[in-house]
């Protein structure tokens, strides 16, 4: 584990496990490292060399004031991989983390850059506008926002008891456990940083980002997934990137990475081995 300091002052926390190629991962709103935990023991024991940091505003790391955004969390994200000198790096995200793979190998190149693995990614954008009709209404992100304004513990016990997880699906048995560790890696971020990264995830457009990746792209999605829908995501964020496949699984919730690990897991594995 270790801390690196941005040129704006911002401390990034990050974990750092074993040697090999490196697989760095980015997570999802509003959570930390931790929330790769499964994953990085997995690929630890596969052999790889393991990187996962808190995003500011986020987890361990700096609770800035601003500089909630992508163009920031693509250059913490590039700060560190400088820090640490990688090279033919996998690069992981999870949702919000998605879009920040996107946009750093879109602003930073791909000289560093192995592969990428989108897993139930933000892009290409998830808000409604004119050129994507699809997209869920600003009204959505609102209501987010508002609610954690209010009350963010509260805000934070529900959406992992709900959407998130599936655990609203009938037939489907809640871990009061995985809501209590969502719950507690929310709680450890600052509220400001959380509140602007609602803005950040949801109407950033990533679509130039996508065309700009060459690298072997795996785009995973869930097709019940409740929170980043997948009809307006994962196939077309597979087709926008130059060499990407779609890996599609229905009945998965967004939060599949936890909820279904395994599967997540040895799919990535299989593919980084074809």
């Amino acid at each position: 584990m270790g801390t690196i300091t941005t040129t704006d002052g911002t401390d990034i926390f990050f974990k750092d496990w074993g040697s090999g190629q490196p697989v760095v991962f980015s997570h999802g709103w509003p959570l930390s490292a931790d929330d790769w935990d499964t994953q990085m023991l997995f690929f630890l024991a596969q052999g790889y060399r393991v990187i996962a940091h808190d995003r500011r505003g986020h987890g361990r790391s700096s609770q800035t004031s601003d500089g909630h955004d992508m163009d920031h969390y693509a250059a913490d994200l590039a700060a560190l991989t400088e820090h640490l000198d990688l090279h033919d790096a996998i690069h992981i995200g999870h949702s919000t983390g998605g879009g920040e793979v996107a946009h750093y190998i879109a602003q930073y190149g791909e000289e560093r850059v192995a592969r990428a693995v989108l897993i139930s990614a933000v892009p290409p954008i998830m808000v409604q506008t004119d050129a994507n009709p699809g997209g869920l209404p600003k009204s959505v992100f609102d209501d987010l926002q508002a609610q954690l304004a209010a009350n963010r513990s509260n805000f934070y016990r529900a959406l992992p008891s709900g959407p998130f997880y599936g655990y609203n699906r009938p037939g489907v048995e809640a871990s009061e456990a995985i809501i209590e560790n969502w719950w507690r890696q929310g709680m450890m971020g600052g509220a400001k940083a959380h509140y602007d990264g609602i803005v950040a995830f949801s109407q950033t457009d990533f679509t130039e980002d996508l065309k700009k990746i060459s690298v072997p792209t795996l785009v995973m999605h869930g097709e019940d997934d409740q929170i980043v829908p997948f009809a307006d995501a994962g196939p077309l964020s597979a087709e926008l990137v130059q060499n990407g496949t779609l890996k599609a699984y229905p009945g998965f919730p967004h939060g599949m990475p936890t909820t279904e690990a395994d599967t997540i897991n040895a799919d990535i594995l299989a593919w980084l081995r074809a």
